[in-house]
């Protein structure tokens, strides 16, 4: 076949063409959907905080970076790393990277799908088809030079699909997955959420520990001089056995809760390392030297309830998997209606490669395809039920978050001011104890009061001393779980679009695998 009768074909393919893109086109702007349209949920909340009161402004609460308030570098610097190196929040940023590829995925079913293909075959023998034969398997004609010789047949096309998605299947999946992404970024700020509030918390139970120890020791050490004098007087003469034994006895009492404090220092700063994605005995060194323990101040603001709905990621999430689930029963419910796509081929034949793009025969198909669901068992409408369930399953779920997002904030701001009248109670038993062991000790040493009224104030000191230090520990607790209930995290940048493992060498290559 000549040049001139391939333009003349190539030509007339393209009218075609452009023809059934028009068609298409038409056909896709007239398309509709199917299944509910997504609306944004609803719930009553109340208008005000049940436990707000003279000291809990009803202000919009300040999050960004709530935890700098506590006016700690070690723990700013700590935060720092752990969104840096945490293992959960790297995994929460794999999956942003996953949600944004799937969303890729489905966009791309909007448009048309085009290969080429590239064939070249030799064949003979008296089977061989003759010029102008038809094949069974080939749209093309096989070209050679004589019957019985052997020939050469080369051949060049492309193939092009293209589903018209006239029931929306194809853009309510991509809708879900558009859904999908805005939940992973969601679940990427709960993740920073929770580190953060476990890092706090973590921090402050390990200068916690820190102070108990100091006092355990320090308390040990003073009944242990006290026992000391008790012996020296016992061996004077002047003081009974019993007394030198029961003084003794507590100082060994106190010093053996010292290996106790110990191991719950070192495993909560394992723990603390490990959430900054280090090994276990990292922050030892950092964490040695004592500092104060971070206390912050009062009052705290809290807003409305409603704020909580926008602030928490946590339910910002389960909102949008809610999202994801309705625009999958769309995308169910098209399943069951008719499909219809348009394919279609161009091919060139030609006995030499040279001669592809001039002296060949060139053929062209192009048709729609409607593909209607008529007997299935009732598995596309059981699908539907199914989408619908796991709908109604996130809508419950939203809901859930919600009320437990209510309950945390009420919770812990009862918690805070609770435990902050505690630690004023705490305090005056403290020093009223301080001040009855001084009293006790000028008064045995006088001959006045017994050694049972000595040990009964030291006693009760160090419980009084330790359990301010408890109080004070939980107070800073609690000030974390209020800032977490309200939404408070991270509110830098945070890089979603490097993956951890970085790959090399991909293209092709020798298989160094195998044995």
């Amino acid at each position: 076949m000549n040049a001139i009768t391939s333009i003349v074909m190539s030509v007339t393919a393209t009218r075609h063409a452009r023809t059934a893109v028009t068609l298409a086109s038409g056909l896709v702007l007239a398309g509709c959907a199917v299944g509910p349209d997504y609306r944004q949920p609803e719930m009553a909340v109340p208008d005000k905080w049940a436990s707000v009161g003279a000291m809990t402004p009803a202000s919009r609460p300040e999050l960004a970076q709530w935890w700098t308030r506590l006016n700690d570098p070690l723990l700013d610097a700590l935060i720092d790393e752990a969104v840096a190196g945490n293992l959960d929040v790297a995994t929460a940023r794999a999956k942003v990277r996953e949600a944004r590829a799937l969303y890729r995925q489905a966009a791309g079913t909007a448009w048309p799908s085009l290969r080429a293909s590239v064939s070249g075959t030799r064949s003979g023998g008296p089977g061989r088809m003759s010029p102008g034969a038809s094949s069974t398997t080939s749209s093309t004609t096989n070209i050679n030079s004589g019957t019985g010789n052997a020939g050469d047949l080369f051949q060049a096309g492309f193939d092009a699909s293209w589903e018209l998605d006239l029931f929306g299947a194809n853009r309510r999946a991509q809708e879900a997955a558009k859904y999908g992404v805005d939940a992973a970024q969601w679940g990427l700020s709960a993740a920073l959420l929770t580190l953060i509030g476990d890092v706090t918390s973590s921090y402050v139970q390990a200068r916690g520990y820190q102070a108990r120890l100091a006092l355990a020791r320090d308390t040990a050490a003073s009944q242990e001089e006290t026992a000391r004098i008790t012996r020296l007087k016992f061996e004077a003469g002047a003081s009974s056995g019993l007394d030198a034994a029961n003084a003794a006895g507590q100082a060994q009492s106190t010093r053996a809760a010292i290996p106790a404090f110990e191991a719950a220092y070192a495993q909560t700063v394992h723990g603390l390392s490990v959430l900054t994605g280090q090994p276990p005995e990292a922050l030892l060194d950092r964490m040695e030297q004592p500092e104060p323990l971070p206390t912050p101040t009062l009052p705290v603001s809290l807003g409305v309830p409603a704020d909580v709905l926008l602030a928490r990621p946590d339910v910002r999430l389960a909102e949008r998997r809610y999202a994801q689930s309705t625009a999958k029963v769309g995308q169910a419910e098209a399943a069951r209606y008719p499909s219809v796509s348009l394919t279609g081929s161009l091919i060139t034949s030609a006995t030499r490669p040279g001669d592809l793009g001039q002296r060949s025969s060139i053929g062209w198909a192009f048709g729609p395809s409607l593909t209607v669901p008529l007997f299935n068992g009732g598995r596309l409408k059981a699908g539907v039920e199914v989408a619908q369930a796991e709908r109604d399953q996130s809508f419950i779920a939203w809901r859930a978050a919600v009320l437990n997002a209510l309950k945390d904030v009420e919770g812990a701001s009862v918690a805070l001011y609770q435990e902050n009248e505690r630690i004023a109670a705490l305090r005056a038993s403290a020093a009223s104890y301080r001040t009855a062991a001084d009293l006790a000790r000028l008064l045995y040493r006088a001959g006045s009061t017994s050694f049972l009224d000595v040990l009964t104030a030291e006693r009760s000191l160090y419980l009084a001393e330790d359990a301010l230090i408890q109080s004070r520990v939980l107070f800073t607790t609690h000030y974390v779980a209020l800032n977490k209930a309200l939404g408070g995290g991270w509110k830098g940048h945070i890089d979603t679009s490097t993956p951890e493992v970085v790959d090399a060498h991909t293209g092709p290559h020798l298989d160094t695998t195998r044995d």
